[in-house]
């Protein structure tokens, strides 16, 4: 079969587009022929090494890729969820192994596909959606009727964590720049803010949650605008703001977390209801062939795509 391999950590010029052996399932996997799948910050974060330090990613040779959507075509002899033909998405773990034409799939991280997606949406959804559920539901324990801020709203995570945080009945402030004011505005929030114009850190309107989804606003910077009893979730771990998680945990009133995502089925079922009832939609900013991954990877590192990008695998 075909994949993206690398052999070694580097810029996106140690991806190679290789023949490897198709892989072996255990007894729980799922071999998935890959239709699709999508590029999040992480893969390329793997590949640079920056990662390592987590035992992600350690051993080489490697393909990476976690979101994917497919087709089953082989089940392990302890699968009892899904059959030969299924359609499903879901996310493997890190380092990972979706780009490729085929991948091995653990049971527990996959659902069936929405019927009213492509393969090439479906793979898009994942990663990103499940921490924007995770970030919201889990860290900040969101409830309706909450004022809702998210920080980069217009990327990967950020256009399902608005979506989330409305079809939970919050009132969501989406900060995005100019140019996805309009894409931002399309999802449904109820205010925006054009962070080249304004900071929301400097304004006097306070929320019950501050979403940072591209970890660009410490807690010590949005806390001034958090209610009393406040909750901040980012999505990057670093030392200070582990440090503010862990007093915060045991002081009253404003709290400062971070969130993990995890893969599995339960979360990517309800993901399901919500984008076959309409409430949730992705948006696919460019769309590369598996050949084409290294552009894939570049145009990612940008840090400027608005929503998610798609990887096209089979036809």
């Amino acid at each position: 079969m075909k994949a993206i391999v690398i052999h070694e950590y580097g810029c996106a010029d140690v991806l190679q587009y290789e023949d490897v052996a198709l892989p072996q399932i255990k007894p729980e996997q799922l071999l998935v022929k890959v239709h699709a799948c999508s590029v999040n910050p992480i893969d390329w974060k793997i590949r640079q090494g920056m990662l390592k330090f987590l035992n992600l990613g350690n051993k080489f040779p490697m393909i990476l890729g976690l979101d994917f959507a497919g087709e089953v075509v082989e089940v392990g002899t302890k699968v009892t969820r899904f059959a030969i033909g299924d359609q499903i998405y879901g996310a493997v773990r890190p380092p990972g192994g979706a780009y490729a034409e085929f991948a091995a799939v653990q049971e527990n991280q996959a659902a069936l596909k929405p019927k009213n997606m492509s393969y090439l949406e479906a793979a898009t959804v994942p990663v990103a959606a499940l921490t924007a559920l995770q970030a919201l539901r889990n860290q900040a324990n969101i409830q309706p009727g909450q004022s809702v801020l998210v920080n980069g709203a217009s990327g990967g995570v950020g256009i399902f964590a608005v979506q989330i945080a409305k079809a939970q009945g919050a009132q969501v402030t989406g900060v995005c720049s100019t140019k996805n004011l309009e894409l931002v505005q399309s999802l449904g929030v109820d205010r925006t803010y054009d962070y080249t114009q304004q900071d929301f850190t400097q304004d006097n309107v306070e929320y019950d949650i501050i979403f940072d989804a591209v970890a660009k606003r410490s807690f010590s910077k949005c806390r001034k605008v958090l209610k009393p009893n406040g909750v901040y979730v980012t999505t990057l771990p670093t030392p200070e703001n582990l440090l503010q998680g862990i007093w915060t945990n045991f002081l009253p009133g404003k709290k400062a977390k971070f969130v993990f995502e995890s893969t599995n089925s339960q979360d990517l079922n309800y993901l399901t209801q919500l984008i076959e009832t309409g409430k949730v939609r992705t948006v696919i900013a460019r769309t590369y062939s598996l050949s084409e991954l290294a552009a894939a990877h570049t145009y990612s590192e940008s840090e400027h795509v608005p929503g998610k990008i798609a990887i096209a695998i089979a036809p």
